[in-house]
C-alpha cells in the first residue's frame, strides 16, 4: 500500500511543476533607479512578491491564459501589465511618481482663489469681504489685490490695463450679463450679488481657461455654496437699510435666502453730499437671491436666482450748464441659474446648466428719454474625465443668445430705435497633464462663431508650472483672447470684427508656514479695438476696428498671519505701462482709467479682551491721464494722486450679536478723480474746467448683525 501511494504523491508533485509559470522582471523608476518594496502580483490571486534591494521579483503560480499583472508601490503610479503569464519573464517595468494632490504643482499664473478647496488659495472663504472700506461689496475688496485699478468714480474692476467692460463675471460657470448695479455716471457702482450665498471666488488676472470666453481682460467666478452646515438665520439692520437671510434644511435639500432694502435717504439726510451734486431722491433699491439645493448620491442641482430693483434721482453739476443737470433712473434685473453636475463611476463627470438674464432700464436725461432691455441667455455642456492623478481631460459647449433693444426719445417726440440680436456658440477643450510633482501643464483651445459679427475665431491657451521647492514654484501661461465689441457699438453697426488680445505671464508664488508671496510679471498685445470718428457713440459714426494696444507690469502680493498673534494682513503693489489707441483717441496713449501705480495694505487684528475684530486698510494709486484742451498734446495731464485710509471695528456683543463700524476714507483725502472742461473757450480763448470729485470725501456705516442658528456661536463676522 506505501508505494502506489509514494507514487500518487510524486506524480501529483510532477503535474503541479509541469503546471507552474516562473514570473519576473525588475522595476525601476523614471531616473532607472532600482525601487525596492513594491508589490508585484496577478490580480485576484494570491500570487506574487516583492522587489528586492535591486528592485528585482519572481514568483510561481499554477495560473494560465491572460492575466493582469499588478506593480504597486506608494509614492507611485500603480501600474498595470495585461497578457499571457508565459510572457511574464524578465520583464523591465517604470514606474512613475504618483502625483499627489496635496503637495504636488498647481497651475496658478494669473489667478487668485478663496475657497476651502483649492489649496492654492491666497484668500480664505469670504475674507475679501471683511476688507475696511469695501462696505461689503466683494468686488471693491478685489480691488486691493495686485493687477486691479482703483477707478474710484465707477466701481467696477479694471484689470492690468483693460477697460471694465473686458471682465466677465459667472456664477456656477453661468455667465452673469449685468453684475454690477445700475447707476449714475460719476456715482460708483457695487456688485448686484451678496458674498452670503457664495463659499468661494476666483479671481483670473489673466491666462484663464479655455472654458470662459468672451472677456479681454480677467474673468471673476463665483460658486454657491454646495451643503450648507446648518440651519440658520441672518438679520441686518444697517444706517443704509436692512437685510434678511436664512437657510433651510431638508434632508439632502436646502434653501437659503437673502433679501436686503437699501434707502440713502436717512443718511443724505444727516450727511448730505457736498461735490456737485444733489439728490431728489437718492439711491434707493429692493432686493433678493436664492439658492435652492438637492444633493443625490452621485449628482447635485442648484437653481439661484436674483432679483434687484433700484431707483435714483440727482442732479449733477455741468460746467457747459447754468443750471445742475436732472438725470433719473429706474432699472429692473432678473437673474436665473439652474446647474446639474452628476459623477459617473468611470470618473466621468458631467455639467450642464442654463442662466437667463432680463434687465431693463428707464431713463430720463433732462428733457429725453432713453429705455434699453436686454435679454440674454446661456446654455452649457461640459464632460470631464479624470484618467488617473497624472491627466485630467474637460471639454464642452455653450450658446449665448443676446438681444438688445434701445429706444430714444427727444422732447420734440423724434424718437430712434437700435439694438442687435447675436446667436454665439462655442466648443472647448482642455487638458491639465502632470508629468509628476514639479511639473505640470494645461493645454486649452476654444472656438467660437458669432452671428452679429459673421466671424469665427480660434483661441489656443496654454501653461506650465514648475515646482522649485516644497513650497515654491514658478508658472508660465500664453493665451489669445476675443470678445465682441460693445453694445454701445453693435446697437449702431453689425460690420465690426471681434477685439482681441494676447496675454503672456511669467509668475512665482511661495505658499506655505502661514505665508503666501506672489510675484507675477505679463505682457497684453491688443488688436482689433474699436475706434469711431465722434465725440461719443451715434447712429452716424464711422466705426472701424482699427485700434491698438499694449500693457504690460508687475504684480506683487506679500500676506502673512503667522508672524503676529490675532494680526492678519496683506500688501499688494502692481506697476502699469499701458497704451492704447482706440474709442475716438487721436493717438495711442494711456487711458483715464490707468494708474501706474497701485498700493494696497490690508490689516485685520482681533482684539480678544473686547471681543472685537478692527480693521485698516490703505489704498494709493497714482496720478491718471487726462485730456487737457488748452494744450496740444493729447491725455497729457495728470489728476492728482488717489488715497483712501479706510476703518473698521466688528464688537461683539455676545457670540452671535455683532455692532459693526465703518468709516471710509477717514482722513478726508481730496480725492479728485477726473476734469470736465467746456466745449467752448472763454474770452481769453482758453477752456474753462471743473473738477470731478467724489460726492463726498467719506462714508461712514454702522450696522447691528444678529445671527440665529442651531449650534448657537455662528455669526456674520466674516460677512462684515
Amino acid at each position: 500500500m506505501r508505494k502506489p501511494l509514494f507514487l500518487f504523491i510524486f506524480l501529483i508533485a510532477v503535474t503541479s511543476a509541469m503546471g507552474q509559470s516562473l514570473i519576473s522582471g525588475t522595476i525601476t523608476d523614471d531616473n532607472e533607479l532600482p525601487v525596492s518594496g513594491a508589490n508585484v502580483y496577478l490580480d485576484g490571486t494570491y500570487d506574487g512578491a516583492s522587489t528586492d534591494e535591486n528592485g528585482e521579483f519572481n514568483f510561481e503560480t499554477t495560473e494560465s491564459g491572460t492575466q493582469n499583472l499588478v506593480i504597486s508601490m506608494m509614492g507611485y503610479e500603480t501600474h498595470y501589465e495585461a497578457g499571457n503569464v508565459n510572457y511574464f519573464k524578465e520583464l523591465r517595468i517604470t514606474l512613475y511618481e504618483a502625483v499627489n494632490a496635496l503637495s504636488g504643482v498647481t497651475l496658478t499664473a494669473g489667478t487668485f482663489e478663496a475657497g476651502d478647496n483649492s489649496k492654492a488659495s491666497v484668500l480664505k472663504p469670504l475674507d475679501i469681504v471683511t476688507t475696511a472700506g469695501a462696505a461689503g461689496d466683494f468686488v471693491a475688496a478685489l480691488q486691493t489685490l495686485p493687477g486691479t485699478s482703483t477707478v474710484n468714480e465707477d466701481g467696477r474692476l479694471f484689470v492690468r490695463g483693460g477697460a471694465a467692460e473686458e471682465t466677465q463675471v459667472f456664477i456656477d460657470g453661468l455667465r452673469v450679463f449685468q453684475p454690477f448695479s445700475a447707476t449714475a455716471n460719476n456715482i460708483p457702482t457695487r456688485g448686484r450679488f451678496s458674498p452670503f450665498l457664495f463659499k468661494g471666488i476666483t479671481f483670473s488676472t489673466g491666462g484663464y481657461s479655455a472654458e470662459y470666453g468672451q472677456a479681454l481682460s480677467s474673468v471673476l467666478l463665483l460658486n454657491t455654496t454646495d451643503v450648507p452646515d446648518q440651519e440658520k438665520t441672518d438679520i441686518s439692520l444697517m444706517s443704509v437699510g436692512a437685510g434678511l437671510g436664512h437657510t433651510e434644511i431638508w434632508g439632502d435639500e436646502s434653501l437659503s435666502i437673502n433679501t436686503s432694502y437699501i434707502n440713502l435717504a436717512p443718511y443724505e439726510a444727516l450727511i448730505p453730499s457736498n461735490q456737485g451734486v444733489s439728490w431728489n431722491s437718492p439711491y434707493e433699491s429692493i432686493s433678493g437671491e436664492a439658492v435652492f439645493r438637492s444633493k443625490g448620491e452621485k449628482n447635485m442641482f442648484k437653481f439661484y436666482t436674483a432679483y434687484a430693483h433700484s431707483n435714483l434721482d440727482i442732479e449733477q453739476e455741468d460746467i457747459n450748464f447754468d443750471d445742475f443737470v436732472r438725470f433719473q433712473l429706474k432699472n429692473n434685473n432678473l437673474y436665473l441659474n439652474s446647474s446639474y453636475k452628476h459623477f459617473f463611476g468611470n470618473e466621468w463627470t458631467l455639467n450642464a446648466g442654463v442662466g437667463l438674464s432680463l434687465d431693463s432700464n428707464d431713463i430720463e436725461l433732462m428733457t429725453d428719454v432713453i429705455e434699453t432691455k436686454e435679454t440674454a441667455t446661456h446654455l452649457k455642456l461640459k464632460l470631464q474625465k479624470g484618467f488617473n492623478s497624472r491627466l485630467n481631460l474637460s471639454l464642452g459647449t455653450e450658446y449665448f443668445l443676446t438681444d438688445y433693444e434701445d429706444t430714444f426719445t427727444a422732447e420734440d417726440g423724434f424718437a430712434f430705435d437700435s439694438g442687435y440680436k447675436d446667436h454665439l456658440g462655442a466648443v472647448f477643450t482642455e487638458a491639465d497633464i502632470f508629468f509628476s510633482q514639479r511639473f505640470a501643464m494645461k493645454l486649452g483651445l476654444r472656438a467660437e462663431h458669432t452671428d452679429v459679427l459673421g466671424e469665427f475665431n480660434i483661441a489656443p491657451r496654454v501653461s506650465l508650472a514648475y515646482k522649485s521647492s516644497e513650497k515654491g514654484q514658478f508658472s508660465l501661461a500664453y493665451g489669445d483672447f476675443y470678445q465682441n465689441p460693445l453694445t454701445d457699438y453693435l446697437k449702431f453697426s453689425q460690420t465690426l470684427e471681434s477685439e482681441k488680445t494676447s496675454h503672456y505671464i511669467l509668475n512665482y508664488q511661495y505658499l506655505g508656514d502661514g505665508r503666501t508671496f506672489r510675484a507675477e510679471a505679463y505682457y497684453k498685445d491688443y488688436d482689433n479695438l474699436t475706434k469711431y470718428n465722434t465725440d461719443i457713440p451715434l447712429p452716424n459714426s464711422q466705426y472701424t476696428n482699427s485700434g491698438f494696444g499694449y500693457a504690460s507690469g508687475l504684480d506683487v502680493f506679500w500676506r502673512d498671519n503667522q508672524s503676529v498673534d490675532y494680526l492678519d494682513y496683506w500688501i499688494s503693489y502692481s506697476y502699469l505701462d499701458t497704451q492704447r489707441d482706440y474709442r475716438n483717441y487721436s493717438e495711442r496713449v494711456t487711458p483715464n482709467f490707468a494708474a501706474k501705480h497701485n498700493f494696497s495694505v490690508v490689516t485685520k487684528y482681533f482684539i480678544t479682551d473686547w471681543r472685537s475684530q478692527v480693521g485698516l486698510s490703505y489704498n494709493y494709486g497714482s496720478g491718471r491721464p487726462y485730456d487737457n484742451p488748452n494744450t496740444q498734446d493729447f491725455m497729457s495731464a495728470k489728476t492728482s494722486s488717489y488715497n483712501n485710509l479706510s476703518i473698521n471695528w466688528a464688537y461683539l456683543i455676545d457670540q452671535q450679536k455683532i455692532l459693526y463700524f465703518s468709516v471710509n476714507n477717514v482722513l478726508g483725502f481730496n480725492n479728485i478723480n477726473n476734469y470736465q472742461y467746456s466745449n467752448t473757450p472763454n474770452a481769453q480763448g482758453n477752456f474753462d474746467r471743473r473738477a470731478i470729485r467724489p460726492a463726498a470725501d467719506s462714508f461712514f456705516f454702522v450696522g447691528f448683525f444678529w445671527t440665529i442658528s442651531s449650534d448657537k456661536k455662528s455669526n456674520q463676522l466674516d460677512n462684515l
